[in-house]
């Protein structure tokens, strides 16, 4: 039996040597995709089959999905640079073959690398959620990670690219003869491109000290809104109206503005009114307190009801309450409003503002209008 095989191998070998020279390069180019893809449909099947959950998050589904169409590419092509000796290519033509599977394969392992940082962004987004009512932590791991990865990925295409351009001998002859002249060249393009580099420096800042991270609270020129991106060069803040705001990332160093949520995302709010100086104080104060236990959206923190000021002709009311976030803020100051001035209105409507004249001559009773 095991002669039989070895005849037939030996058979089979000689038949593959009578096969023309391009056709034995095409089966054997052939052979080498075909397995690569092989392998790895094999071994997202095993991925897949191993792992079998219903969560919102799967490690696995994240790693066949960032990784799949980098390892289409790599497997074949490894496989492929490693039958190339086997090939019956004139020797004139082996290294410049030889050069290109290497170039492809170089660019597709940096596909790799780029999209195993993709999983490990991934990972760490779906265990540090932005859905907790109190997200600092998250957030402040969040921001970090977003700077790193886009530093990260620009990094190992910048070292791609000196692979590949270093692996000619003519480009590390010219890089040797360039390199008497880069201190000179630094300095021209750190003059010529300074907001640039200091955007970036800037961004790094902005990465590690954090004074605003993603999904913060801000008052920005005025503008309210929540931060939905940081880049290396600028900031995209999500206007409350759907608008987006773009500002350069050094504004954050140089200008002041408002951080809502830079330690907690807890906040207090003030709702005013202006009405008459007969209005009952302490019962409009009851009815706050009663509005404001029936409401979810004070998180019972704080609350006041106070005379702050006084015109000659009203008395300024201030609400102050408590709650969780900005956005239940905005919306318990406007119940408050709404409700307080229906109570005031229904039950003390001789206690809105109006104006008082007296008519000389006539009586000293004072005319209200």
């Amino acid at each position: 039996m095991f002669e039989a095989k070895a005849r037939m191998w030996n058979q089979l070998i000689e038949n593959a040597d009578h096969l023309p020279n391009f056709l034995w390069n095409l089966i054997l180019a052939g052979i080498a995709v075909v397995t690569g893809w092989l392998i790895k449909y094999l071994l997202s099947i095993f991925l897949r089959q191993s792992v079998r959950t219903h969560q919102d998050f799967s490690l696995i589904h994240t790693i066949l999905f960032r990784l799949g169409k980098a390892f289409n590419y790599f497997l074949p092509l490894l496989l492929l640079n490693m039958v190339i000796p086997l090939m019956r290519v004139p020797p004139k033509y082996v290294p410049t073959l030889s050069k290109v599977a290497e170039i492809a394969l170089t660019l597709s392992f940096a596909a790799l690398v780029i999209g195993s940082i993709k999983v490990l962004e991934d990972y760490v987004y779906h265990t540090y959620d932005l859905k907790k009512a109190n997200n600092l932590k998250e957030r402040k791991i969040r921001t970090q990670l977003q700077f790193i990865r886009k530093v990260s990925i620009a990094v190992i295409l910048v070292l791609t690219a000196c692979v590949i351009l270093l692996s000619f001998d003519s480009m590390r002859k010219l890089g040797a003869g360039l390199l008497t002249g880069v201190g000179v060249g630094g300095i021209i393009i750190g003059f010529a491109a300074q907001k640039s580099l200091g955007n970036l420096l800037a961004g790094f800042q902005l990465a590690f000290t954090q004074p605003i991270r993603i999904d913060d609270v801000l008052v920005v020129e005025g503008e309210w809104g929540r931060v939905e991106e940081i880049t290396l060069t600028y900031v995209v803040l999500s206007i409350w109206d759907q608008r987006r705001l773009i500002l350069p990332i050094n504004y954050f160093i140089e200008k002041p503005f408002q951080n809502w949520t830079r330690t907690s995302s807890e906040i207090l709010g003030t709702a005013f009114f202006y009405l008459d100086y007969t209005v009952p104080v302490d019962q409009v104060r009851a009815e706050f307190e009663r509005l404001l236990e029936a409401s979810p959206l004070w998180d019972r923190r704080a609350k006041a009801l106070q005379v702050t000021n006084t015109t000659e002709r009203t008395i300024e009311v201030r609400a102050l309450m408590s709650s969780s976030n900005s956005g239940n803020a905005f919306d318990l100051r406007c119940y408050i409003r709404e409700n307080l001035v229906k109570y005031v209105r229904e039950h003390y409507p001789g206690s809105l503002p109006k104006t008082r004249a007296f008519i000389e001559g006539t009586d000293s009773r004072p005319l209200s209008a």
